[in-house]
């Protein structure tokens, strides 16, 4: 392949040099085991230490507030399952929208099966959630709010600090999967009001298999896993040192180039918006138009099918998605654009383009062209 242009950082990052550098260390001669008394380990206990520090920056949180994972997907079951787990007081109802993740909804339609009550808030035709919407659905015996801070799929920020402030005014603990959020737009729990927050390193460009889970202090969740006592006695297993040690210095990255990146990423994104709309007739931009994760893109065209745009685009050299990639092996139509109204013969011709701090303004005029030439040329065949 002449060219890749990879428009895909939702689906996952490259990881930093800097991350790489970090890891390879504990990979090989700095093997030990971090709960080992002796020096080997000690060292291994340090870097896990020193990484919890950086990654807590990155959110504004305390390090004693932060518990590593492997992901996004632990963490948002930690939350949901533990919130149940042993309650004498009979409470059984969550809060959530019906956009989240499906490491999100999944669960909940678990737990209900298992006897809890689950309230499904619905967005607007722009994938934004009404917290009066929220304040409606609260009971007597809700014991959880959980809305994702921004879609993975349209890129829409929700009104997360607004949640923070209803949440706090019922006195319900406040959950918001932050994955597709985290090291790309500034966050601070504690303005926020966030109890508990879940996040992944690869989206960040950190490693694959590693996440965390911020608890408030004062609001530490019953461990998802039985076993050793790591991590302060909450999350069993031996912890993944190499991968922690790159989440941390992914943090660090973020935290001194987030500013510019930001900024860089924003103005590619809303060229690549321009662009699609003014060369292709019909396209339907899905998401809110200014409240949407900076480096979120995607488009919905009608009269053609999805499977056969990324496939042309793939030989093309352009990395592209249509949705999430954890459920891009799924035949189901996608429940966010279902969720926000888009119609029906628009939902089949979808592409998410997700932009990246290198991504170029001659990149980006490659990928409006082909984007254009191939939308024609399946809508002709479709009509032929």
């Amino acid at each position: 392949m002449e060219r890749q242009i990879y428009l895909d950082h939702a689906a996952t990052t490259q990881p930093a040099p800097e991350v790489v550098q970090q890891m390879l260390p504990w990979l090989s001669g700095r093997y030990g085991n971090p709960s080992a008394r002796y020096q080997l380990g000690q060292e291994a206990d340090r870097c896990i230490a020193g990484a919890r520090k950086q990654v807590a920056a990155l959110i504004g949180a305390d390090e004693g507030e932060l518990y590593f994972t492997s992901g996004g997907t632990e963490s948002d079951n930690w939350v949901l399952r533990a919130c149940l787990s042993d309650r004498q007081d009979g409470k059984r109802h969550i809060i959530t929208t019906g956009i989240e993740h499906h490491a999100i909804l999944n669960t909940c339609a678990r737990l209900e099966k298992e006897g809890a009550k689950v309230s499904y808030v619905m967005p607007d035709s722009e994938g934004r959630v009404d917290v009066r919407d929220i304040e409606r659905e609260i009971q007597e015996d809700t014991v959880l709010i959980s809305v994702m801070y921004a879609n993975n799929e349209i890129g829409t920020l929700q009104p997360v600090r607004e949640i923070g402030l209803l949440a706090a005014e019922y006195g319900i603990p406040f959950h918001t999967d932050a994955v597709q959020a985290v090291g790309h737009i500034p966050i601070d729990v504690k303005t926020l009001g966030i109890t508990w927050l879940s996040a992944s390193a690869h989206k960040f460009h950190g490693p694959k298999g590693c996440g965390f889970l911020y608890m408030r202090k004062g609001y530490e969740l019953p461990s998802l896993l039985c076993g050793g006592a790591q991590e302060r006695g909450l999350r069993a297993g031996t912890e993944n040192v190499a991968g922690i040690a790159g989440m941390g210095a992914a943090a660090r990255v973020c935290m001194a180039h987030m500013s510019g990146d930001q900024e860089t990423v924003r103005r590619q994104r809303d060229y690549l918006i321009r662009g699609v709309e003014s060369a292709i007739p019909g396209a339907r931009l899905n998401g809110h138009r200014r409240m949407r994760l900076p480096n979120n893109v995607n488009f919905s065209f009608s009269g053609l099918e999805g499977a056969a745009l990324l496939l042309l685009l793939d030989q093309d050299g352009i990395c592209v998605s249509s949705g999430a990639a954890c459920n891009a092996s799924s035949e189901k139509g996608s429940h966010v654009l279902t969720a926000i109204g888009a119609p029906e013969e628009y939902q089949r011709g979808t592409v998410r383009m997700t932009l990246g701090p290198e991504t170029t303004r001659e990149e980006l005029d490659y990928v409006i062209e082909r984007l254009k030439e191939h939308v024609f040329q399946l809508r002709e065949m479709k009509n032929a």
